[in-house]
């Protein structure tokens, strides 16, 4: 005796009873029973409620921590607005003029922009700017993917702009104060470490790993071999062990220079201000390290060397 096929497995059509238009189910949200503001009748009692507003009388929020909007995300947002309409609202405050400024969403606001949307539903609120900002901050947090620097940099513009000290801007943000403060130190890397952590390319873990590192250039080199080799934050640590104890090796730390390498460093150094130093091991091996502070001292030392005829 065969088994009855069940409901599931046959799709909403055969749930409903029917052979369902998805078009006709899924009708996008519209508001039509909320208030219209408009420049003519600006709505002065409707904070409470949804209302939908001109997109032209809608600006952007200064304060927005975000600072860039994902092209491809934002065109799937703006298809499923059209589709479904916008599920949840924009919130807004009034300025001058009966014009309106965005609190959150402005991703949703492109979006519905994208999408050809003339109105859009807006809840409406009242603040100063900077509770304005501590609500566009903690909604961002909150809500949207921020990248590190982007949290560590609206962090500190709630700290200075605010005038909040670490302790109140955990509470306003739902964070334990010790996150605020590890976020607040990576604006302390380089510029390009920064970079390669606000794209991706390296993670928070490596950054506090790379933090405890004090030497700005062998942090910038270290970030690079992190890249370069796909190193794990255990790896990295462990390569910042090897590379301190092989500083406080004596036998690693060079010996006394014999007198020629002293006109090395003599003769070189003139050509860059005597920014360098070598090292040199019981072995006869080593390094040599030139730090130079533009192109043309570089160039001056190349026709010298060109001059000698060596």
């Amino acid at each position: 005796m065969s088994k009855q096929q069940r409901g599931l497995g046959k799709g909403i059509g055969a749930l409903l009873g029917m052979e369902a238009d998805l078009n006709n189910i899924r009708k996008p949200v519209g508001y039509i029973n909320k208030g219209v503001v408009n420049a003519e009748q600006p709505q002065t009692n409707a904070t409470a409620d949804i209302l939908r507003i001109p997109a032209d009388l809608i600006e952007p929020n200064p304060f927005q921590p975000r600072m860039s909007f994902d092209k491809e995300a934002l065109e799937e947002l703006s298809e499923s607005i059209k589709t479904l309409g916008l599920i949840q609202p924009i919130t807004v405050r009034r300025k001058e003029g009966n014009r309106y400024q965005i609190i959150s969403g402005e991703r949703r606001f492109r979006a519905c922009r994208l999408a050809g949307m003339d109105m859009i539903p807006a809840y409406i609120r009242d603040t100063n700017d900077q509770g304005m900002l501590e609500m566009a901050i903690v909604e961002n947090i909150q809500r949207e993917n921020l990248d590190p620097i982007e949290i560590a940099m609206s962090y500190q513009r709630l700290i200075d702009e605010c005038r909040l000290t670490q302790e109140q801007m955990a509470v306003r943000v739902g964070k334990k104060r010790a996150s605020v403060t590890n976020y607040l130190r990576l604006l302390k890397l380089p510029a390009k470490i920064q970079h390669d952590l606000k794209v991706g390319l390296l993670s928070v873990g490596h950054a506090k790993v790379l933090l405890g590192v004090e030497d700005t250039q062998l942090q910038e080199y270290l970030c690079d071999l992190v890249i370069k080799e796909g190193m794990s934050v255990r790896q990295l640590e462990d390569k910042i062990k090897k590379l301190e104890q092989k500083k406080a090796d004596p036998a690693d730390d060079g010996q006394e220079l014999p007198d020629e390498y002293f006109k090395v460093l003599e003769i070189v150094g003139k050509y860059f201000e005597n920014n360098i130093s070598l090292k040199r091991s019981s072995a006869g091996k080593g390094s040599m390290t030139i730090h130079f502070s533009s192109d043309e001292e570089v160039r001056r030392f190349l026709k010298a060397l060109e001059d000698s005829q060596f």
